[in-house]
């Protein structure tokens, strides 16, 4: 699941070149005694603090830069002492560092516990004592952001185990032009600014210079001060949490080096706690309770999310029985995923963005389940870093530190194969969760990988039928359209679509993860203090997330679903929306497809975006409009201008999207312009590119969202090659292919007037609307097209000559009239109209002669006869 990477080897970096420098210091060729060698303490910009024992009974300090790969010696004691921390301000002028006393007895007991020394090394010159005490004492340099030689000051943190932190702020000046030299070093101690007091555990964040602490009084409250650039400090967050009353017996130091001398290991702990952040604006404090034999219980407070995650898992004694058992789970933060590792029985890989579910979150149970973590040896530090993807471990024990990041051929493992070998044999219902979470993790965290991306499309074509719990394909646009916004605002988590189960009933093969359960509380939002110049940047994202999420907490669904817009597109299709309307949508139809214009489509090998098909430009329309209406009432404090480019983007990365799953498809089939002609019978690689196209159809129906123009008449190219043509036939009737103008035309044109074809393509003519019959039948030279060609010219001059007469022509409207002769159906509605019009002889006639009227009827009669002559 993770991958480690090393970097930094203690024995081959440091402790190789050591004994070489000791070796020439005794004068012989090779120094192989133990030289104790320790880290102390790893500074913002990685630079390595050490110490060791030297060949002459001293004690030395030296840095590793990660960047040379060089070791520095900084400075030398002339006996041995136990160094318990140990700092180096960013300017390599100053090392603060802090002596522990023997634990033996005698005349030790009456000395100070620690011993806090601030020296001078550039050159090695004055030490003045900061602190002798008898409790522990860490040191800590702010680092700022400043040229390294116009910078005459430093900043320097103490902070004890009696509870409370010390701010030193040290003057320097240079003499003899070189030399850097503390100014007024006796009232180091008198201006000290006491900054934090009575607190229980203490984290320092160097690469954001901030320090997080605990209080208790009547619960505990978590809050942090935040440094900035002028080292000036502030309090800017207040969280209470609720922690055991009896959380901590001792003062809990985290991030602020490693003391070697201290044996804190021999009391448990009874809570590890640890807070992660992220520079788009997220907060995580998570903390666990001690493991115990059927449970362990661990505590993610998700700030931005303004809730609390309590989950707890069910151990099983079979697993790894072998292994000493861990007191405590270890959090690892990578981007926006929290591992948790419990060694031997299993590694849950938290999303901390979307967590609304289970199945979004990667469980792996059993032994094996974190491969890659086995060489770590159980003493392990986090050393995380706001702003990169992956995290550094430190294993103290074994002097080593880890490049970590999270293992995507683990995970396409996961998806390819119902029951990974690394995992224990699980079930269909089982596995779906986990392939769930890890095609999430491969898309969103690890989208910007275009290899990576082909390979999940390559599984999605093995693999094209929808899987038991979720259709993968929807999965696969959705979670790829989520890629391109989510690190725009983390506000955008609640509002755009990331997965396609929440617009249906969630299988509980999703909601359950065996053996693992969640509690989800929802919390007061915590307090952010500060002036309006300290709450920018991170704390200004994270304030807007925490009051937007609990905003949104109060919508009712505030995440835009696709197929929200169904009742709007069936309106649309129907033409019972206004012109004025109809132009809007086209007007964002022409931005979207402008923007696709901008992505090569020279170097396309797939025929899409080639044609007018008005169906779906007027569906990619409406999708901009509603979208932008979704995002304008719940975001708006994106602005206008940002939510249109967003989501313009958007509708066109999801036609991207879409062609680029057709055309990594059709390069692995070796398809070429020979599969546009309907004349031959496709092959075997042809069916299987219908099949995937006709499940991309199934996925966007399902989903109300658009397709490239000319998606359904390539589809229906494929449909006629592959398809029976009386199966072909069934796809059009049932609404699964779409006739289009485009393609009718290259039928009628391409086949041949063979008695098959003839009747496919009246077959066809039969389901055309009747918008399209015209242009069609001048198409097909044929007998049949011609007479309805004829046809309908005649129609059109009987219609003109009788509209010029005065007559409304229209055939259709007697049921006694057959239209097929239009001449004679002509000349029979010219006599009916003067019948109709002629006077009756017998109307308004009170009184008849009836006789005279019987014997002028039957004189006509033989009239007409011939038998009488007029």
């Amino acid at each position: 699941m993770l991958k480690l990477q090393p970097k930094f080897d203690l024995h081959r970096d440091v402790v190789c070149d050591i004994l070489r420098k000791e070796a020439s210091v005794c004068r012989v060729t090779e120094y192989s005694r133990a030289v104790d060698t320790c880290i102390l303490n790893i500074e913002r910009d990685g630079v390595i603090l050490y110490s060791w024992k030297g060949a002459t009974g001293t004690t030395r300090v030296g840095k590793y830069d990660p960047n040379t790969k060089q070791n520095k010696l900084l400075y030398t004691f002339d006996k041995q002492v136990c160094v318990s921390s140990c700092s180096l301000n960013k300017e390599e002028t100053l090392l603060a560092v802090s002596l522990a006393q023997s634990s033996g007895g005698g005349h030790h007991r009456t000395m100070p516990k620690c011993l806090t020394l601030l020296i001078e090394i550039h050159p090695i010159n004055n030490t003045k004592v900061l602190k002798a005490v008898d409790c522990r004492v860490r040191v800590q340099f702010l680092h700022q952001e400043a040229d390294r030689g116009s910078v005459l000051e430093s900043h320097l943190l103490l902070l004890t185990d009696d509870g409370y932190v010390d701010l030193y702020h040290v003057r320097l000046t240079k003499e003899e032009g070189y030399r850097v030299v503390m100014m007024n070093p006796e009232r180091l101690s008198k201006v000290a600014e006491r900054i934090v007091e009575d607190f229980r555990w203490i984290q320092w964040d160097g690469h954001t210079q901030r320090l997080y602490y605990l209080t208790h009084k009547d619960r505990f409250v978590l809050q942090c001060v935040q440094f900035f650039q002028n080292h000036s400090c502030e309090t800017v967050l207040v969280l209470p949490l609720d922690l055991p009353a009896k959380s901590f017996s001792a003062v809990k130091f985290v991030n602020l080096g490693f003391d070697h001398h201290h044996m804190e290991r021999v009391v448990q702990e009874r809570v590890r706690m640890e807070v992660f952040t992220n520079r788009i604006g997220s907060m995580c404090v998570c903390y666990s309770q001690p493991v115990s034999d059927k449970e362990v219980i661990y505590t993610l407070v998700l700030v931005h999310k303004d809730c609390t995650k309590v989950f707890r898992v069910t151990l099983d004694d079979k697993e790894s029985p072998q292994q000493t058992p861990c007191p405590h789970p270890l959090f690892i933060p990578i981007g926006y995923y929290i591992l948790v590792y419990l060694p031997g029985h299993f590694l849950h890989c938290i999303n901390t963005r979307q967590q609304e579910i289970l199945c979004q979150s990667l469980f792996l149970p059993g032994g094996d389940a974190a491969v890659g973590l086995q060489c770590l040896a159980g003493d392990v530090s986090v050393l995380h870093v706001e702003e990169e993807s992956s995290t550094a471990l430190l294993d103290l024990a074994n002097g080593m530190t880890y490049s970590a990041e999270l293992s995507p051929t683990y995970l396409l493992q996961i998806l390819g194969s119902d029951t990974p070998t690394c995992m224990p044999r699980l079930s269909s219902s089982e596995t779906d969760p986990q392939r769930l979470a890890a095609l999430h993790c491969l898309l969103v965290y690890m989208g910007n990988d275009p290899n990576l991306e082909l390979k999940v499309i390559e599984w999605l074509c093995d693999n094209v039928m929808a899987l038991e719990s979720f259709d993968q394909i929807q999965e696969f646009i959705l979670a790829s359209l989520y890629r391109i916004s989510y690190e725009k605002s983390l506000s955008l988590d609640k509002v755009l679509p990331y997965s396609s189960i929440f617009d249906k009933k969630v299988p509980v093969c999703l909601l359950e993860v065996p053996g693992v359960f969640c509690t989800t509380v929802l919390h007061a939002q915590p307090g952010f203090k500060g002036k309006a110049r300290s709450l920018q940047g991170f704390w200004s994202e994270l304030q807007w997330n925490t009051e937007r999420t609990k905003h949104l907490e109060a919508v009712p669904n505030p995440r835009y679903r696709t197929s929200s817009i169904q009742a709007d597109w069936d309106n649309l299709r129907n033409e019972r929306i206004s012109s004025s309307h109809m132009n809007h949508i086209e007007e964002n139809t022409k931005k979207v497809l402008s923007m696709v214009d901008t992505w090569c489509l020279d170097k396309m090998q797939v025929p899409l975006f080639q044609e007018e098909d008005h169906q779906q430009r007027a569906l990619i329309g409406l999708t901009v409009d509603k979208l932008r209406e979704h995002l304008n009432r719940h975001l708006p404090r994106l602005g206008k201008k940002k939510i249109d480019s967003l989501v313009v983007n958007y509708v066109a990365k999801l036609l991207e999207i879409i062609r680029h799953m057709l055309e990594s498809v059709w390069l692995k089939s070796k398809l070429g312009p020979r599969v546009l002609c309907l004349a031959q019978q496709g092959s075997p690689a042809e069916w299987s590119m219908f099949h995937f196209m006709f499940r991309i159809l199934e996925a966007t129906r399902g989903l109300c969202l658009p397709l490239p123009p000319g998606y359904n008449t390539l589809l229906a190219v494929f449909g006629v090659r592959c398809l029976p043509h009386h199966t072909f036939l069934q796809y059009i009737d049932h609404g699964l292919l779409q006739l289009t103008e485009t393609f009718v035309s290259r039928l009628m044109t391409d086949l041949d007037n063979s008695d098959a074809n003839e009747k496919l393509k009246f077959s066809i003519l039969k389901r055309l609307p009747q918008s399209m019959e015209q242009r069609i039948y001048q198409m097909w030279d044929h007998p049949v097209t011609s007479a309805s060609i004829s046809r309908d010219y005649v129609r059109s001059l009987l219609e003109k000559h009788s509209k010029s007469k005065g007559f409304a022509f229209t055939g259709r409207d007697k049921p006694g009239f057959r239209p097929e002769f239009l001449p004679l159906t002509y000349l029979a509605k010219i006599l009916s109209d003067i019948e109709e019009q002629a006077l009756n002889p017998f109307e308004e006639q009170e009184n008849v002669d009836a006789r005279f009227v019987e014997e002028t009827a039957l004189k006509q009669t033989l009239i007409l006869l011939g038998f009488e002559e007029k």
